[in-house]
């Protein structure tokens, strides 16, 4: 089989690696090709923002340009794309167009907001493998599967690691993108400059975003850990943490760590979102979870305007001043999270999906 697999951000190749994995143990004769193998780098691809996509249009033109030509000359027999919607979709349903199956991993967020897209994701896809339960049913019968989320396997078997320290562990996770990381660092170092008694460490998804953070916290003079990877080792360590909004926030309810949720964006996107979002009141994939199942939504949300370093500091301090607090919001993360569970492996599901759409038409 050859199979193209495209993901264009940290948490995306994280699954296609894996997916990769679960493919290759039906087919040990796999072919596989990717962004990379094409020039295209993951932390080139992931940007942030509209104003920082439009400065680099172009590259994304050669980007779209060189993966159609790629379906057109490789001539994969399945193209499974990994969330980054922008992007993926066109490609997924450009190889659609051209007679190639196209597997989608991870629904896009239609139940947060422009429904009317489900049709087009619909003509675009042969098969979409849903990480979350409510999912499946926003579209036609036969077209989506729930599959459990990886994660929730990933972390399976492991235990929160509260030792006895000398100190309270502090994780911020300030995002893998660099406009992510310039907009959320600064109030973060603020947030726990004057906490005493802890230790504040910081994981970089990458080098390029090592770098951001290095030259942030010099710049303010912060004592802070900065280490290369190990967010989840970290979470899994931490008493408390601060998180930017994405599939990290979702590691941090995994690792039953009491997390504050905080998240800025241009305030132009931030109206537009505002106006746009309708199906759902929460941005945290576990306080979404928790939405849709009617429970009491497990992680506070610090957004724009009031993602300020008092206020995340207040929770902060809160959760680390008492131990019952901690725990009462490591049972709510716990209790929300508990709702992704499927039967089965989640990378093999995906991996059979993929299997089946390379079968010859009957």
């Amino acid at each position: 089989m050859k199979l193209l697999i495209l993901a264009g951000e940290e948490s995306g190749v994280h699954y296609a690696r894996r997916i990769v994995d679960a493919v290759r143990e039906m087919d040990p004769s796999l072919e596989v090709r990717g962004y990379s193998d094409y020039g295209f780098r993951t932390a080139d691809l992931a940007v942030f923002g509209i104003w920082a996509v439009l400065r680099r249009i172009f590259y994304f033109l050669r980007v779209k340009r060189t993966m159609e030509r790629a379906i057109d000359e490789w001539k994969p027999d399945v193209v499974c794309t990994v969330d980054y919607p922008g992007m993926n979709l066109k490609l997924a349903a450009y190889a659609k167009s051209k007679g190639v199956r196209a597997v989608h991993v991870v629904c896009p967020q239609v139940w947060a907001w422009h429904q009317g897209r489900i049709p087009k994701i619909e003509r675009s896809l042969d098969r979409l493998c849903c990480f979350f339960p409510f999912e499946p049913s926003i579209f036609r019968g036969g077209f989506a599967a729930f599959v459990g989320h990886p994660l929730v396997q990933e972390f399976a078997g492991t235990a929160r690691r509260d030792g006895n320290r000398p100190q309270k562990l502090v994780a911020i996770l300030p995002g893998s993108r660099l406009g992510e990381i310039e907009k959320h660092l600064p109030t973060l170092l603020d947030a726990v400059a004057p906490l005493e008694g802890i230790e504040v460490v910081i994981p970089a998804a990458n080098d390029r975003a090592r770098a951001a953070i290095d030259r942030i916290v010099a710049s303010r003079g912060s004592r802070v850990v900065v280490q290369s990877s190990g967010a989840r080792e970290l979470l899994l360590r931490a008493d408390v943490a601060a998180v930017a909004s994405g599939t990290a926030t979702l590691e941090a309810a995994l690792a039953g760590c009491p997390t504050v949720l905080v998240y800025k964006v241009s305030p132009l996107l931030a109206a537009f979102l505002r106006r746009a979002i309708k199906g759902v009141k929460h941005v945290g994939l576990a306080n979404i979870i928790a939405e849709k199942s009617g429970a009491e939504c497990p992680m506070p949300e610090l957004l724009q305007e009031d993602f300020t370093a008092e206020a995340t500091r207040s929770w902060l301090e809160k959760w680390l001043r008492d131990p019952a607090e901690r725990r009462k919001a490591s049972d709510a993360l716990a209790k929300a999270v508990s709702l992704l569970s499927a039967d089965g492996d989640a990378y093999a599901k995906i991996a059979a999906e993929i299997a089946v759409s390379a079968m010859p038409a009957a």
